[in-house]
């Protein structure tokens, strides 16, 4: 027996979850579909288990700068219409309890788990529907009399008709949560256009990594400016690097991972406060220390595990020891480079299992900006991080999935 339904959702994360609340309260009958037992997986392993849910830069001003995507200015009305402070309210009338740890970002102080309880109080709220560990295995364009768009098939709660539909299935990061491409498949039979996809805020790897001998370094972490691109299109950010076993991770390495392209190069300045050939060069006339020392002077804030290793690389071993004053100026600032601009060329990343989110997807092109529908097909939705929209490290994806959600849930609360 076919039953109707006036909206669907398909994904219970963060974005849909978000969509069922507002479209329910707002009087939609909704059905929420997760082919996942557990609700809100990423939200529960997110940001150490606390969630970083939002960022208080995200007030309602353009917040284009902090996304990437084919066109960044896509979500624009979406961040205005529903900003950090909003969310930060429904938390409070929650009393749930959070703090500001890191440049406006928010977390949970006691556990992830106090998001997902919110959202689901807030779906019951709204008389939401719920079916997980339910598939869906089969979409398909309708015209019924009740005004129905869409019959979906499913492998344990038969099939299902509505008049709108919205895609809230994420991304291909995390597969061990159970993220897929349902979405995207989905999308491109309703001719919609996908944008490329790639792991994005993933740490970096290395050809030969341990055989230059930077392995040794794994657990050394430290604050530098990551750069990639070039001229106009160069970004940067000042941030921590860890080493690790197979490359580089940390905040730094994560945030430059979303506009670092295949084949191009990174660089690190590892002093960023310091122009160290200038230093190095100026610095030498009359002194009597040796170049290692030298270095520890100038770089205090550098650790010695580092600073040792850079001095016996090939290059510059025979001088770690030389009195610093003969050293030679075009040695002292090869060596410069390696602290104020390091280059690397990344082989590739972790891959998606280590990605925090998904880069590309849905075109925004073929989206309305202010409601998250389709223009391609009347009564069709995406929402979250099945979009083209990628957002900083720091709770600019998790704002963005309540966001989009809310566009989405208002819209189809306004077709009843």
């Amino acid at each position: 027996m076919k039953q109707s339904i006036h909206t669907i959702i398909i994904g219970a994360g963060a974005a849909g979850m978000m969509a069922a609340a507002v479209a329910g309260q707002r009087g939609a009958k909704v059905l929420l579909i997760d082919h996942a037992a557990k609700i809100g997986e990423k939200i529960r392993i997110s940001g150490g288990g606390r969630c970083n849910f939002t960022n208080m830069a995200l007030d309602g001003s353009d917040a284009s700068p902090f996304f990437v995507s084919q066109n960044p200015r896509f979500v624009r009305p979406a961040m205005s219409a529903y900003t950090a402070q909003d969310f930060m309210h429904i938390l409070r009338a929650h009393r749930v309890r959070y703090h500001e740890k890191h440049k406006g970002q928010l977390f949970c102080d006691d556990s992830a788990q106090n998001i997902i309880d919110v959202l689901r109080v807030e779906c019951d709220k709204g008389h939401v529907q719920w079916r997980t560990s339910c598939s869906v295995t089969g979409v398909r364009m309708i015209n019924d009399s009740l005004g129905m768009r869409f019959e979906l098939d499913t492998s344990t709660a038969g099939t299902w008709r509505c008049a709108n539909l919205i895609i809230a299935t994420g991304g291909l990061s995390i597969p061990a949560i159970g993220a897929s491409g349902f979405g995207y498949a989905l999308a491109e039979q309703f001719k919609h256009t996908i944008v490329p996809t790639a792991p994005a805020l993933v740490p970096l790897t290395f050809a030969e990594w341990s055989k230059n001998g930077w392995a040794e370094l794994a657990g050394l972490s430290l604050p530098v400016r990551i750069s990639t691109g070039e001229g106009k299109k160069i970004m940067s950010f000042d941030e921590d690097i860890l080493f690790s076993h197979k490359g580089l991770t940390g905040p730094a390495v994560l945030q430059i991972s979303s506009y670092w392209q295949a084949n191009t190069s990174i660089a690190l300045n590892i002093q960023s406060d310091a122009h160290l050939e200038q230093l190095l060069c100026d610095g030498k006339l009359g002194a009597k220390i040796q170049l290692d020392t030298a270095l520890s002077q100038l770089l205090p804030n550098v650790p010695k595990r580092l600073l040792n290793h850079i001095l016996t690389r090939p290059e510059f071993e025979k001088y770690a020891k030389h009195k610093w004053a003969d050293v030679s100026d075009k040695v002292l600032r090869q060596l410069a480079q390696h602290f104020n601009h390091w280059t690397l060329m990344p082989s590739g990343t972790e891959g998606y299992k280590k990605a925090e989110v998904t880069r590309g997807g849905v075109s925004v092109k073929e989206l309305h900006n202010g409601t998250m529908a389709s223009k391609l097909c009347d009564g069709l939705y995406f929402v979250g991080e099945v979009v083209d929209v990628t957002g900083w490290l720091g709770g600019y994806n998790f704002q963005w999935a309540w966001s989009s959600g809310v566009a989405a849930g208002r819209a189809v609360s306004e077709r009843l």
